[in-house]
């Protein structure tokens, strides 16, 4: 029998093996907040100050009122999220990604802010679609909002689907949709696979986009929690941050990235 090979006589070339992604991020909309885009639940998030504007997210009122449909193409218009550039939180993951320790960036946010930054496509998981894409509800075709809101500034208030005449929206996840099971499996598979989960800029209130951390906990995973505010899974975290994002996330993506 061969006498086994010490320790020391392991080849060079194992050193030079890429890291292992090892971190999956959770985002939400505190992470964009920096770009000029109101989150929702802060002290000064959107529905905190106009409870009602929560109904422009619901798919059965969305459904139901055509006047709910002609306000919420006027907000889409509105959104201070197409005029928005990246920040210092996005970039920070961008660089994540770059030094090889992102797993998944699975995001609650719909302005695509990732991808602009530069995080790769098939690594983000949009947990509640995206604000960029429209779809029509009756017969699924897609196109882009930005042809729609012009259709809107052309006076069409409720611009129906140019295929079949159904109701238009935005490929967002509205309050009373499901969510894509493929993505949301994926996004369950990236919280299993993890060592470390980073719940950021969100208040851990919608599910089931919460429960990631639980699922990454009950896989062994270090929770980290960066939020101004308090979560309901701040007792389930190794670490909870409360300093600003733009400075927090990049601190500690020099530290998970070492």
């Amino acid at each position: 029998m061969a006498p086994s090979q010490p320790a020391s006589s392991a080849s060079p070339s194992s050193s030079l093996t890429p890291r292992r992604p090892s971190v999956t991020v959770l985002t939400g909309a505190g992470v964009s907040t920096d770009s000029g885009i109101p989150d929702f639940r802060g002290p000064a998030g959107v529905w905190t100050r106009n409870p009602a504007a929560e109904k422009l997210s619901d798919i059965d009122h969305y459904l139901a009122d055509p006047d709910v449909r002609k306000r919420s193409w006027l907000a889409r218009r509105a959104n201070p999220a197409w005029r928005a550039e990246p920040n210092a939180g996005h970039l920070a993951l961008v660089e994540l990604e770059h030094r090889g320790a992102l797993r998944a960036l699975v995001t609650q946010n719909i302005d695509r802010l990732h991808q602009k930054a530069g995080s790769s496509p098939e690594l983000v998981l949009e947990l509640h679609g995206n604000m960029v894409e429209s779809v029509c509800i009756t017969c699924g075709a897609r196109g882009m909002t930005k042809d729609a809101l012009d259709r809107v500034d052309a006076g069409e208030e409720d611009p129906p689907c140019l295929a079949c005449g159904g109701i238009l929206k935005t490929a967002t996840v509205m309050f009373g949709q499901a969510l894509d099971p493929d993505v949301l499996q994926a996004a369950a598979e990236a919280a299993q696979a993890c060592t470390t989960f980073v719940a950021v800029g969100t208040s851990l209130q919608v599910h089931p986009a919460a429960g990631l951390c639980e699922v990454a906990v009950r896989n062994g995973a270090e929770l980290i929690v960066v939020n101004a505010e308090a979560t309901p899974y701040d007792d389930l975290a190794a670490r909870v941050i409360r300093e600003p994002i733009g400075t927090a996330l990049p601190a500690l993506v020099d530290e998970l990235a070492r």
